[in-house]
């Protein structure tokens, strides 16, 4: 009889720099920094080579809205809440500075 060995899990802060990594073509220079906020929620900040930054912010910022919500569910399994932005890019732009695209609606 087989006996399934359990990995230990990774931290969610892993868990994101190896996921970031795979999206990038410079994975050696993706770092992510976790930042307490108020009432104990987890800022992941996300730093990546300005040529990647694209990558990870997708198109209409839909590769960064998935990775957020993945990184919030696998945070509330932990009793966690957590969010993540995108830093160091640009003018000390971040992901949030990114303008949203409300659903549904078009020019015309």
């Amino acid at each position: 009889m087989l006996r399934h060995q359990h990995k230990p899990m990774m931290s969610m802060q892993e868990w994101l720099e190896y996921v970031v990594k795979g999206l990038v073509s410079k994975p050696e220079a993706v770092k992510v920094t976790p930042v307490e906020q108020k009432g104990g929620r987890i800022l992941y900040q996300v730093s990546v080579d300005p040529v990647d930054v694209g990558r990870v912010i997708g198109k209409k910022g839909a590769t960064i809205h998935a990775l957020r919500a993945l990184l919030q569910v696998g945070c509330a399994r932990q009793g966690i809440r957590a969010t993540m932005d995108v830093v160091d890019y640009g003018k000390g732009a971040k992901s949030t500075d990114v303008p949203e695209q409300a659903a549904g609606t078009q020019a015309g």
